[in-house]
């Protein structure tokens, strides 16, 4: 039984060591050469004495971060990605929050952290020529000895209400019983040729990496700027003979509204997958006519699940103004949605979506308050200690025993006495084909109900609410406009809903 994620790489260089592994367009790494460098830091984070604690990698997503994660799990420890466009006020409270003595980075960073961290600092430019002596693979040998399936593998940092960042812990555990679903559900084998869009230090990345480690698959990363040129994106997926993509629904829906598909089309796209925000119907039905052969997929599954609980791979028809369902509990993982009153929802019923298994993270480290608050015993089990997680999420079961995303429970508002889920009202927007994408936000002060979108041109007011109310109550309907050029992004690609709300905060 497999317990470490590091056996995917080992089983992987023993099969392909010279296939390119990983590719950031400027530098790649074959399977052996990253195993070689892993190693050699491995060597150099033993030393320090370290053992199930955490190594921050503050560097810009590329081939040597790749690297790192390796060696740090070669070394017994946790890896957590920075993300270096981050202030240093925010880092530095990450850092508070490790208490990590080791970090790792490249010299193009090493002054800046320097200014604000006093542990050790390994720079990756002194490690790339270094050979793993017989020394340094005794001390990984004993290291990789004691690791146990629940011992964390990586950490990552998201927002937190409190305004201080919540790392959440996942285990080897969560990764291998995920990956090993993943590669055997969407059948991914070395002939796959990823286009790598989540930042590392956003969750869903982790399906690329050890898609990678574990079935010998290469790794494009594609850098950042070209998500925001479509044109130039899909030039770059012939280039790289792009086969498997895994990225947040707004790329595909920016592909969608410049209407891309009709002059130029990804050559080898076989399988499209997305995640970490609602898809709607209206873009994914242009990408399924321009593409009818690729298989879609809708994933889903909070930061402190291991990437996704649930999955839908799409099998039959559905009309723009339709929601998608996010599926049925990937394997290993249960579903249980909640009502108010801690009961199980019944069949179209909402409630709130709470998953347990071996996905569930080992909780916030550093922050044991917060993790009692949000895992906690499952309500319909008071036999034997069994642990949650609310997500917060409203969702339903429908007829098929699909779960149906409805919103954040915290996107929910009480609006002319009526309770209205912001999820549904953008729903039934794009439903309209008034506009090519929407996001709407409540004014608390003005009591307000108003919609950000984009579109060729300005709207039509009175004729747009007309046909909002053959989707939705009057009441429900948005009573102001803004129309945009491009819509603020948050570092994970979604759109940004705090600054919009800041727009017309007043």
């Amino acid at each position: 039984m497999q317990i470490n994620v590091t056996e995917y790489l080992d089983r992987t260089v023993q099969l392909f060591p010279q296939k390119i592994a990983v590719d950031d367009i400027h530098k790649s790494l074959t399977f052996s050469q990253i195993q070689k460098q892993a190693r050699a830091l491995a060597g150099l984070i033993i030393e320090q004495g370290l053992q199930n604690a955490p190594v921050a990698v503050c560097m810009q997503k590329g081939c040597d971060m790749v690297a790192c994660f390796a060696a740090i799990s070669y070394s017994g420890n946790f890896y957590v990605p920075i993300d270096m466009k981050s202030p240093d006020s925010r880092i530095k409270n990450i850092f508070d929050s490790l208490r990590s003595k080791v970090i790792i980075t490249n010299k193009a960073n090493d002054d800046r952290l320097k200014s604000f961290f006093d542990g050790k600092i390994i720079l990756i430019e002194n490690v790339e020529n270094i050979e793993p002596d017989a020394s340094v693979e005794k001390l990984i040998h004993s290291r990789q000895e004691r690791v146990i399936d629940t011992d964390p593998v990586y950490s990552i940092f998201t927002s937190g209400s409190t305004g201080n960042p919540k790392g959440v812990v996942i285990s080897h555990r969560g990764v291998i019983d995920y990956m090993d679903w993943a590669i055997s559900t969407f059948s991914v084998n070395e002939k796959a040729v990823i286009a790598n869009q989540a930042p590392f230090y956003f969750d869903n990345s982790t399906l690329d990496l050890y898609l990678m480690f574990g079935a010998g698959a290469t790794l494009v990363i594609v850098p950042e700027e070209y998500y925001a040129f479509p044109a130039k994106l899909i030039d770059l997926l012939n280039e790289k003979k792009i086969n498997f993509v895994f990225w947040v629904p707004f790329v595909l829906i920016n592909v969608a509204n410049y209407n891309l598909l009709e002059q130029k089309k990804p050559e080898y796209l076989e399988k499209i997958l997305f995640a970490g925000e609602v898809m709607p119907n209206k873009h994914l039905n242009y990408w399924r006519k321009n593409l009818p052969d690729c298989l879609y997929a809708n994933l889903y599954g909070p930061t402190e699940i291991t990437v996704d609980c649930t999955c839908y791979i799409v099998d039959r028809e559905f009309s723009d103004e339709e929601p998608l369902p996010v599926g049925k509990p990937c394997r290993n993982s249960g579903i249980l949605i909640l009502t108010e009153d801690n009961r199980a929802a019944k069949v179209n019923e909402t409630g709130e979506l709470c998953v347990r298994g071996s996905s569930l993270a080992m909780g916030y480290y550093n922050d044991p308050e917060r993790t009692a608050k949000s895992f906690v015993q499952n309500p319909l089990n008071i036999h034997y200690p069994e642990l949650i997680y609310r997500t917060g999420d409203m969702a339903y079961w429908n007829e098929r025993g699909e779960v149906m995303y409805v919103g954040r429970r915290d996107f929910q508002i009480k609006h002319n006495g009526y309770r209205i889920e912001l999820g549904e009202i953008e729903n039934a927007v794009l439903g309209t084909k008034s506009v090519d994408t929407a996001c709407v936000i409540y004014n608390h002060t003005r009591k307000e109900i108003e919609m950000f979108y984009q579109a060729a041109d300005e709207l039509n007011a009175g004729e747009f609410r007309k046909r909002m109310m053959e989707f939705v109550p009057k009441y429900m309907v948005p009573t102001k406009y803004y129309r945009l050029e491009k819509f603020p992004l948050s570092a994970n690609g979604k759109i940004d809903r705090l600054k919009l709300a800041e727009q017309i905060s007043g």
